[in-house]
This record gives C-alpha cells, structure tokens and sequence, in this order.
C-alpha cells in the first residue's frame, strides 16, 4: 500500500540546518515492527507515523519510534508530525489549537508567529539524579566530575539526564566516549555571555540500539524539560534562544517560553523539504 511521506526540517534556521524528520502519513493498519523496520532503514534519529485518533479530544495521533525504540514523546518529532499534518489538509477542531495523541498523552501545538510551539509536557521523572549517575554522565562526557555545577533527571519520555557547564565554550569543546555499557541520554547544558543573542548551547547525546554514542542534532523534548529546569531554578526567566547542532554544523534554534500560568512552550521553524510516496508498508 503506498502511503504519503514527508521529509520535514525542524529547528533549523534554513532549510537543511535544523533535525530531519520522516512522517508516514496514512499509517493506519501498519504493525510496530512494521514500523520499527523502517525508521532503522531511513536511519534518521526519529520517524513518526499518523493516525486517527483514539481520544475524542486529539485532532490527531502519532507513533514515534527511534533506531532502538519507540517513544512516548519526543520535540522535533512533534512539531514535525504535526506541521506534515496540516500541510496534509489536517483541520484542527479548534482553531489557532492542535491536538496531538501520543503514548505520553495529549500535547498541544499552537502557532507562534511564523513557527510552531508545543506545550511541555509534565516530567514522567524530575529530581536530582544520585552521585554515582552523575559520575557515570562525566565519565561518558570525559570530564572531570568537579566540571558539571548542576544535574537533574529531564524525563519527559526519552529518558534525559541534564547536566551545567559553567560555559556554552566547554559544552562545544566536549568530546565524548563513542560507546556506552549502559543505555544512558544526556542532555548538556552551557550559558553563552549575557551580550549574545542566544542564551544557552544545548547538545544531547543518547545510545543507540547497539550501544554507539549519537548526538542528536537539535532536540525538542530536551529542550522542554532542561527550560523547566532552567525556569525552575531562576537561571531564565519569560523567554530565551538555545542554539544546538552548532558541534554538527548545523544551525539549529529552540524558542522556549514561559507563560502566566508558568506552561512552558517550545518553538521552532518547520519546513518540508521533501514529499513522495512510501511503496512499502
């Protein structure tokens, strides 16, 4: 059965500088493995696939696996999921409102000027992680423990530990190991000067199904959960610009806000830059 498939850029300030994303449109009647089967043949870090929905209340609902994995949540994946959507004729059942179903929820998405902007889901784990984690995180990162000032747990699904440098120079001048013995995502987390435009470089780096050590180039729902962090502790406030992907040669942008009611939202330019047809599936 042929079904629609889009290649979206999300995050970037131009086309092909943001974190691809593959969405299957149409995917009803696929299985997981199915699903699974493909996402490692695109060998992007995500691909989503787009269903009814099953709660009354969702405008949509999507599957989101990685190479390893499927998610119950992740950033890029949704902005992208729901930015193919519309561009597919979808109409939200409220207007301004999209309402999107995945295994952590409902979520929603709304327009933020020329952008789209997801609402940050509750963390499924928060806190600060022990030493022994800590440890683990700098031994991966190939620094000395006395380097990262803070930690927490970041879970809002893919699993983040964060951790603070004291700048956006030592984050960029991070090598890390290749491999992990432990399935272990990192977020990592540095203060550009207070004059730049940008105020924190982010990068994230997770395992893969084998054990390899990936850096994503631009990550929503880390983004989401190291901006409650970030709000939480006073070190922003209202609105700020993280920049990621900047190590890969990307140009990745993540606006992350908070409103009144203290909800975070994450937004960021969505493009497709690719559409055709899947004949498998």
């Amino acid at each position: 059965m042929a079904r629609p498939f889009h290649l979206v850029d999300v995050f970037g300030i131009d086309p092909f500088t943001g974190n691809p994303l593959a969405v299957v449109a149409d995917a009803e009647g696929m299985t997981a493995e199915e699903m699974q089967a493909i996402t490692r043949w695109l060998n992007l870090s995500e691909t989503t696939f787009l269903l009814p929905p099953t709660d009354p209340a969702a405008d949509y609902r999507v599957r989101i696996f990685t190479l390893a994995h499927e998610l119950p949540f992740a950033g890029h994946p949704t902005l992208g999921s729901a930015h193919a959507w519309i561009e597919a004729g979808g109409r939200p059942r409220r207007d301004g409102v999209i309402v999107q179903e995945c295994d952590a929820g409902l979520v929603t998405i709304r327009r933020h000027g020329a952008q789209l902007a997801f609402a940050a889901p509750p963390l499924l784990r928060g806190g600060a992680p022990t030493e022994a984690e800590i440890v683990q995180v700098a031994e991966v990162l190939r620094i000395d423990r006395s380097a990262i000032l803070d930690a927490a747990w970041a879970d809002n699904g893919p699993g983040w530990i964060a951790v603070m440098l004291e700048s956006a120079e030592a984050v960029l001048a991070l090598e890390p190991a290749r491999n992990s013995a432990n399935r272990i995502d990192i977020g990592i987390v540095g203060p550009h000067p207070s004059d730049n435009e940008v105020a924190f470089e982010i990068r994230a780096i997770f395992s893969d199904a084998h054990g390899a050590l990936i850096e994503d180039p631009v990550t929503g729902s880390l983004n989401a959960s190291v901006g409650q962090w970030l709000f939480a502790s006073g070190r922003a406030s209202r609105a700020y610009v993280a920049a990621q992907g900047t190590k890969l040669g990307r140009t990745g942008q993540i606006h992350v806000s908070q409103d009144d009611a203290r909800q975070v939202w994450v937004a960021g330019s969505t493009r497709t830059l690719f559409t055709g047809w899947s004949a498998a599936g």
